[in-house]
């Protein structure tokens, strides 16, 4: 089996976890972990067997592959180096900080002709994946994904953070434009938001209600997904969905409450979720959304193939990410009145209430 010499760049939290997984997956040669903080490069390559840099020029010519895993401000310049070497990149999500970098990874491998992958890891999430047979034509999503601080990616606020997971489905399940969008947040922990909620308008008429929290007491992943062939529950914490569908009796609207006796309506309620919802739970299989992940990044490149989550629909996520920012930001401005003198709701460096619309685009995170 032809194996792909990979460099996972980042060894914090999930660079380690990329490289464990990487160092014991059939299509890949693991080279180096890189990190420009060699304590930690050399932890995570003493425990795997494999080269510490923390310069990513000392690999040149030596790997195929790379999969980057660091801070999101830095994702831009070390993807566009690695493409420019003419190197495969994963690149975790967000791909980058704004819509405007991240077009030209994409158009950088496209011209060079490199595989151009995002972590967006939940659309290989097994609920979802067991559940998308049963996904087509959404009318309407409703998404919570609530944590607690995990100090973690504190470079971005929970739109980059978290919402941008269910943001990415969201547009996956629609397959239309996005053409409005509203929010309100607020800041509690530093400079970027750390709740949000998000309205988002297609064109084809799909709604979306997003709602992010990563201070919250309880923590929750779950999706619901509205379509005319029936409701899917997705919960991603516990890889399991929920399926009903509603019965020909329902569809084509022979049901009048207004003429049914007592007993007829006490039958309906007895019967609702077996002969007129039938509710159906699966079940996912045991997989590992990572290693999944890693493995279409394996055949994307070796098939020549696309993978799975593309950098254009990585494009597509971030723009419509930058437009929930600008969104709060014009909340804030409008309310700024109601909070106390000089505060913002949403205080921060990114929130430069005067800035052109075209200035709030091109924000950089932290």
């Amino acid at each position: 089996m032809t194996q792909l010499r990979l460099a996972v760049v980042g060894a914090g939290h999930l660079g380690r976890i990329h490289a464990r997984l990487a160092a014991a997956h059939p299509q890949f040669k693991l080279v180096a972990v890189v990190d420009p903080v060699p304590a930690a490069s050399g932890a995570a390559a003493a425990e795997l067997g494999v080269e510490a840099h923390s310069d990513l020029r000392l690999l040149k010519g030596r790997i195929d592959a790379a999969i980057v895993a660091t801070t999101t401000q830095t994702h831009h310049a070390i993807a566009r180096d690695l493409i420019s070497q003419g190197i495969h990149v994963l690149v975790e999500k967000p791909l980058t900080t704004n819509s405007v970098d991240a077009q030209d990874l994409v158009d950088r491998a496209a011209r060079v002709g490199v595989v151009l992958q995002v972590g967006h890891i939940e659309r290989f999430n097994p609920a979802l994946v067991a559940a998308s047979e049963h996904l087509g034509g959404a009318r309407y999503v409703e998404a919570r994904r609530y944590s607690g601080y995990t100090f973690r990616s504190t470079d971005v606020g929970v739109v980059l953070d978290l919402m941008i997971h269910d943001l990415d489905v969201a547009i996956w399940l629609a397959q239309s434009p996005v053409v409005d969008v509203s929010a309100v947040g607020a800041a509690v922990i530093g400079p970027h938001e750390d709740v949000a909620s998000a309205r988002l308008t297609f064109a084809n008429g799909c709604v979306a209600n997003l709602n992010a929290s990563r201070v919250s007491f309880q923590p929750c992943r779950e999706m619901q997904v509205w379509q005319r062939s029936g409701f899917v529950a997705i919960d991603f914490a516990t890889r399991g969905a929920k399926i009903v569908r509603p019965s020909d009796a329902v569809l084509n609207h022979r049901i009048d409450p207004g003429t049914l006796t007592a007993d007829q309506k006490a039958t309906i309620r007895d019967k609702f979720f077996t002969d007129y919802f039938p509710l159906q739970t699966i079940t996912a299989p045991e997989s590992n959304a990572l290693v999944d992940e890693q493995t279409d990044f394996a055949q994307s490149i070796l098939l020549s193939r696309a993978p799975r989550v593309t950098g254009e629909q990585a494009v597509a996520t971030i723009a419509a990410a930058e437009r929930i920012l600008a969104s709060l930001a014009q909340y804030t401005a409008a309310h700024q009145s109601q909070t106390e003198p000089g505060k913002s709701i949403l205080p921060g460096p990114h929130w430069h209430l005067g800035q052109p619309a075209e200035g709030l685009l091109r924000r950089q995170a932290g």
